[in-house]
């Protein structure tokens, strides 16, 4: 019996899944399990998988998104919500979501609230009205359930069907701390991020405690509490300067970001005093320019790039498989990364004796 002739698609008109099964020789439904990258496109043979991708991309199949989302009620878009997007914690972070949501073939909208109370609470509600599948929260609170998956990095959310992705502050305080002690270091100034920075108020508390278990003491007129609602260097420029123009009684300071090291270190400078000289600095996140600036900043790295990937990952399954279990709280672990900017403690001044009369 003679082989049936394959019918080759009419380059006219455009290639439906069932033309190009038919093409292919295969049920409709392989062609679609291979095109969509299903959960179970595994258990299909390595050759069919490759002849399908192959087919499609020879006669320039494009799927019906349309009939896939009346079927599957999916749009593969999700939305990911920021506080803003310039160049350090957020980029390097939005490198590995993005890497991971390009490779899975999914798009996504980004919004960026400035953190404003108004845009908090009304982003999630406009991308859920344009049909994410799912919602991927950056630094930022989610206040109430939404009816969609969704992981929060480094948004300590305590809503109900969230996994949140956190970074271990004890640990990258004592890492910190425990340098700056081993150096020779004893008075500190420190920096408490701004109350709507979600880091904050952990980062401080485990100052707190770490401090007292390694045996630095806090000096109330050496902490600086920063308000202003940037993400340049001018962060730390100011504050650090109004602090050495009340004192410089310090040999360090443990900054709340890289981005105000880098503003405190310009400070430091512009002061007549150098670092790590007369000042060690030290940042925290590990941001892409952390290696280039002068000196190079010694900081506590988060892995951003990591954490980006592992939450783009994690809301892909949970979209997927909505019906499994998912884990709540994933933690991870910060490490110390030491450059230039810090180095041993300066000795004390000795203090000039008191003139007789």
């Amino acid at each position: 019996m003679a082989a049936r002739k394959k019918q080759v698609p009419d380059a006219t008109r455009p290639v439906t899944l069932k033309i190009l099964a038919e093409y292919l020789d295969l049920s409709p439904a392989t062609v679609s399990i291979v095109l969509n990258n299903s959960p179970v496109a595994k258990s299909i043979s390595p050759e069919t998988r490759q002849r399908v991708l192959n087919a499609a991309k020879k006669f320039e199949y494009r799927p019906n998104v349309h009939a896939r989302m009346l079927r599957t009620r999916l749009t593969n878009t999700v939305g990911v919500v920021v506080p803003e997007l310039s160049e350090g914690y957020f980029t390097g972070l939005m490198l590995g979501v993005e890497e991971y949501l390009l490779q899975a073939g999914y798009l996504y909208f980004t919004v960026s609230h400035l953190c404003r109370p108004d845009l908090i609470e009304e982003y999630p509600n406009l991308l859920i009205s344009r049909a994410v599948d799912g919602l991927l929260l950056v630094n930022t609170e989610l206040r109430k359930r939404v009816p969609l998956p969704a992981v929060g990095i480094s948004s300590h959310i305590s809503v109900p069907g969230v996994t949140n992705l956190v970074l271990d502050h004890d640990r990258a305080t004592r890492l910190a701390l425990r340098h700056l002690y081993e150096l020779g270091h004893r008075r500190i100034a420190f920096m408490k991020g701004q109350a709507f920075s979600l880091d904050s108020e952990s980062r401080w508390q485990a100052i707190n405690a770490i401090a007292k278990e390694i045996g630095i003491t806090i000096h109330p007129e050496l902490c600086i509490y920063l308000e202003k609602n940037s993400w340049s260097p001018e962060l730390g420029y100011p504050p650090v300067r109004d602090l050495l123009a009340r004192t410089r009684d310090f040999t360090a300071i443990f900054c709340f970001n890289d981005t105000a090291a880098i503003g405190a270190i310009r400070a430091i400078e512009d002061a007549g005093l150098s670092c790590p000289r007369d000042i060690s600095v030290i940042g925290f996140d590990d941001i892409l320019v952390a290696e280039y600036t002068n000196p190079r900043l010694t900081t506590v790295r988060q892995p951003l790039h990591k954490m980006g990937v592992a939450g783009a990952e994690l809301l892909i399954k949970r979209i997927q498989y909505p019906d499994q279990p998912f884990v709540e709280t994933v933690w991870f672990t910060p490490e110390l990364v030491v450059r230039e900017s810090t180095a041993v403690a300066p000795s004390p001044k000795p203090r000039r004796a008191a003139r007789s009369l």
